[in-house]
């Protein structure tokens, strides 16, 4: 199983859309995908159709208070797609964990818990905006990082200290993290701008840097808002075309 988080500690990058739309694109193609949510805003989870306002169990629970994943796991959310979703309770839960001991592998244990029992071929991550103690539980739970990166002026901006988190993660706790993949958003190849800042992230992340970048589309905008991916809402849109590249991409290549 790949197991993938999706970071970036500025908001409004396209982080979830790229994690819930990739983990679309996956299942669709016959990959069996466990899409956990870990950011409070529950974006992620909302995004699949889930009302967060009724939950009894979400995240929030398997990390405070010990509960199995397999009873927070909404198992066939979509065909081939199971989901852990998050709720606003996960916003307190950094404090609730300050004292606990081994606090930052309370996601990792639970995963291997419940992945020594179930098989999936994709473990993806919707991280929080931020840097704070669910990230590292969602760093340690992880092999690999995929960055998403806005093409604007600010993109490189405040990821080099992402960097240095994902190092001292890899060398403290987790030694098989790494950044594998860079995935360029909201890209408008009609601007000098999305021009240069593509060829930035490609001197800066090389072959990291994937080839396919999802353009700027409305649709993709829309599509939250309705509970679905974009290939239910729009399957015939640039958005849903530059997903099912990227998913094609990604399979194309070995786990690096």
């Amino acid at each position: 199983m790949r197991r993938i988080a999706f970071a970036n500690q500025k908001g409004g990058v396209g982080k979830t859309t790229c994690c819930v739309n990739l983990a679309a694109a996956l299942a669709a193609v016959g990959k069996h995908i466990l899409l956990i949510d870990s950011d409070p805003q529950a974006n992620a989870s909302i995004h699949l159709g889930v009302d967060v306002n009724t939950l009894k169990n979400s995240l929030y629970d398997v990390l405070v208070a010990g509960i199995p994943i397999e009873k927070v796991l909404i198992k066939n959310i979509r065909e081939n797609l199971d989901c852990i979703p998050s709720s606003i309770d996960l916003s307190g839960a950094e404090v609730e964990l300050a004292n606990t001991v081994g606090r930052e592998l309370i996601l990792r244990n639970a995963i291997d818990t419940f992945a020594s029992k179930n098989s999936y071929d994709f473990l993806l991550i919707d991280c929080p905006p931020s840097l704070g103690l669910i990230s590292i539980n969602s760093f340690c739970a992880v092999d690999e990082i995929f960055l998403a990166v806005q093409t604007e002026f600010f993109a490189l901006q405040g990821i080099s200290k992402l960097m240095e988190i994902v190092s001292l993660v890899k060398r403290r706790l987790n030694p098989a993290l790494r950044i594998s993949g860079v995935i360029a958003t909201m890209v408008d190849t009609r601007t000098n701008l999305s021009r240069e800042v593509l060829q930035d992230l490609n001197n800066f992340f090389n072959e990291r840097l994937f080839k396919t970048t999802i353009r700027n589309n409305v649709r993709l905008a829309e599509a939250p808002g309705f509970g679905k991916t974009i290939f239910e809402y729009d399957p015939l849109s640039h958005g849903a075309q530059d997903f099912k590249s990227l998913a094609e991409e990604i399979l194309s290549k070995n786990n690096p």
